[in-house]
């Protein structure tokens, strides 16, 4: 599918749990200023450059999982894995939202987000208030997804990797731990 098709996709009937879960962190950096001022919709941003390694055998698209700011409490997450048809972009972005509300920025903390699903695939949206209702399809899709047992059992995986700073990226082990965070 061409990333400038114009397509509505159902993250309900797209969403299917990863194989093995991708750990990504890295700082938070300014993004384009469109999550929050013009969608409403708060954005996490991590550069997608040092993260090639485990973006390589990931499609485009919309993906959930678990995020922790500096170690602090997970919390669920979609992220937008891509290239943003609708406003045309010529980066590739890693772009997550997180489920829950922060009293303030957090732009320089070390974000990490255990990622144990893929929603649908980044499309194009003929309207604005159409990509707003596509992406809150998406975030209540997540909701319900991550409460299941596999993907309850990466929140604490989040924590771990965003309580030891490194510029680098983490790999995810073979076996997620089983030990929930509070």
């Amino acid at each position: 599918m061409s990333s400038s098709e114009e397509v509505t996709v159902s993250a309900a009937e797209t969403a299917r749990t990863l194989e093995k879960p991708v750990m990504l962190n890295g700082t938070v950096v300014k993004g384009f200023g469109r999550g929050s001022k013009m969608l409403g919709i708060p954005t996490a941003n991590i550069p997608a450059q040092p993260l090639e390694r485990e973006l390589e055998g990931m499609s485009t698209g919309i993906y959930a999982g678990w995020a922790s700011v500096d170690g602090g409490e997970p919390y669920k997450a979609v992220l937008s894995i891509g290239w943003n048809p609708y406003f045309k972009n010529t980066e590739k972005t890693i772009e997550p939202h997180i489920l829950h509300t922060f009293d303030e920025d957090f732009y320089g903390a070390h974000l990490a987000v255990c990622v144990t699903a893929y929603l649908r695939p980044e499309c194009n949206f003929p309207s604005l208030e159409a990509l707003i209702d596509g992406i809150r399809n998406d975030i209540e899709v997540a909701r319900k997804l991550l409460d299941g047992e596999h993907h309850v059992s990466c929140r604490s995986r989040a924590v771990e990797v965003a309580s030891t700073p490194s510029p680098s990226p983490v790999p995810v082990p073979e076996a997620a731990s089983e030990a929930g965070a509070k």
